[in-house]
């Protein structure tokens, strides 16, 4: 496969991950900046502008949540912002035309056409609900009617790498305004992971209940660990050599570095330092998309987020 589309094929991935996480954690964090009058809201959107790897518009004293829907939902010039990642997916599938099928093709061009050039904060909820909508669309397309050979690995790699990032951001966020934070059956409900906890735990969510599913369940697809695993199992199948003696993969490394400290570490030592160890997945994506990148697209320079941690 040409490096061009194999690249393609692993930011339409990305993207599509990136404004479907992105309007679940705006979905959450604003409704609760909207239901709870006791919450600072510019400290809170503040941090999670910062979370989201994103800054506040210049000059601007005090961030409200406006501010935030138009910086990382419909600002088309932020990497981090769904309406940026909703084009950016469909520019990578023009230019792999040849090998994305129509059905998606038409799926992604409907979507960017579709996105509104100004969002009210008043109907955030539909719009986020719309956006969740059209990304599952997008993947169902892909997961129905694409052949399990390379283009799917580099797409399925891509969300899996973003996914990554993305619930460990989300998870992050759970302790940016300390007690007035999203409740654990919040974080679960945005994460489309609440009844699926139900039924493996059977009973209300607990920290350590929670905290455990979502970073460490082998079942659940939204889980960090099942994501890391589905991402070292496109890389082994893509590069079927690049595991026979050890790890010398870079990528395969990163990944599991990372899939071994969390597995090893016990969950009261996780929850106790949750954004130290939500910055380390975040920053091992960024190292597993680089090594990537160096590997299969040397040619081409990497989309990145705005604020990337380094």
């Amino acid at each position: 496969m040409l490096s061009r589309i194999a690249e393609s094929l692993f930011w339409i991935g990305r993207y599509i991950e990136r404004s479907d996480g992105t309007a679940r954690i705006l979905d959450v964090h604003l409704q609760l900046l909207l239901e709870d009058p006791w919450i600072d809201e510019d400290t809170a959107c503040r941090s999670l502008l910062s979370v989201m790897g994103s800054f506040p518009p210049d000059g601007l004293e005090v961030v409200r949540r406006g501010d935030v829907l138009q910086r990382l939902a419909g600002d088309r010039m932020n990497p981090a912002s769904i309406a940026y990642s909703l084009s950016a997916a469909r520019e990578n599938a023009r230019r792999a035309r040849e090998i994305v099928s129509t059905e998606l093709w038409e799926c992604l061009n409907t979507t960017n056409a579709r996105m509104p050039r100004r969002l009210q904060t008043e109907k955030a909820h539909e719009f986020f609900q719309w956006v969740r909508e059209r990304a599952a669309l997008a993947v169902g397309i892909v997961d129905a009617s694409t052949s399990r050979d390379e283009a799917w690995q580099f797409f399925t790699l891509g969300r899996s790498i973003e996914r990554t990032d993305m619930t460990a951001r989300m998870l992050a966020t759970r302790s940016l305004t300390e007690a007035s934070g999203p409740s654990w059956t919040t974080i679960l409900r945005s994460c489309g992971a609440y009844e699926a906890y139900l039924r493996t735990y059977r009973g209300m969510p607990s920290a350590r209940n929670a905290a455990e599913f979502l970073l460490l369940d082998r079942l659940f697809p939204r889980s960090i660990i099942y994501s890391i695993q589905r991402a070292e199992e496109c890389m082994s199948a893509i590069d079927p050599r690049a595991d026979r003696v050890g790890h010398s993969n870079t990528v395969l490394r990163a990944l599991g570095q990372i899939r071994n400290d969390l597995e090893y570490s016990p969950i009261s030592e996780i929850l106790s330092e949750l954004p130290a160890h939500m910055r380390r997945v975040q920053t091992v994506s960024r190292e597993a998309s680089e090594a990537i990148r160096g590997r299969f697209f040397p040619t081409q320079a990497e989309p990145s987020w705005i604020g990337e941690i380094s």
